[in-house]
């Protein structure tokens, strides 16, 4: 009788432990699609889906490729100035890097459940060892990794700004 109640006690825990472990699906995307299109990159450009050269940034293909563990900032940065001088907005889908070009537009990608976002990199970070990118609040929220802080992600490296040209004489 106590073996029988073992298992029947271990099936339920069991049970209840891959329903927690098991990352939810996006109702609203398939894999690889974007999860808000119409919010893809930050309001302060006019046409959100489009890159500079008019192409559709969400059918661009990307010009590079990575894996890395990111993480959120939010409140108690919000208002702060970033490194090309916004100010940054916990709500905005922007992202801070430590090398990419400031400008540059990043498709993250959460691997965990496949939902993605477009952002544009503005800002410098994370100065945490181990992490590549922190994305705002409201991106980690859109990818389903607000309440867990981190998360392993697919970087997908759209466009690079170009160089403004340099006006020097010889």
């Amino acid at each position: 009788m106590r073996a029988k109640l073992f298992v029947v006690l271990e099936s339920v825990f069991l049970g209840m432990g891959l329903l927690i472990l098991t990352p939810s699906v996006n109702p609203t995307t398939s894999a690889g699609k974007l999860s808000n299109p119409s919010q893809a990159v930050a309001s302060q450009q006019s046409s959100p889906l489009l890159s500079t050269n008019g192409t559709k940034l969400a059918q661009q293909k990307p010009l590079a490729v990575w894996e890395c563990t990111t993480s959120w900032y939010g409140e108690d940065f919000d208002g702060r100035p970033t490194a090309n001088g916004e100010i940054y907005d916990m709500y905005a889908a922007t992202a801070a890097h430590p090398t990419l070009p400031l400008g540059s537009i990043v498709r993250v990608v959460n691997t965990r459940n496949h939902r993605s976002q477009i952002v544009r990199i503005n800002d410098r970070g994370p100065y945490v060892e181990g992490r590549e990118l922190d994305v705002s609040y409201e991106v980690a929220r859109r990818l389903g990794f607000d309440q867990r802080g981190l998360a392993k992600v697919r970087l997908e490296l759209l466009e690079v700004p170009s160089r403004p040209e340099s006006d020097h004489r010889n």
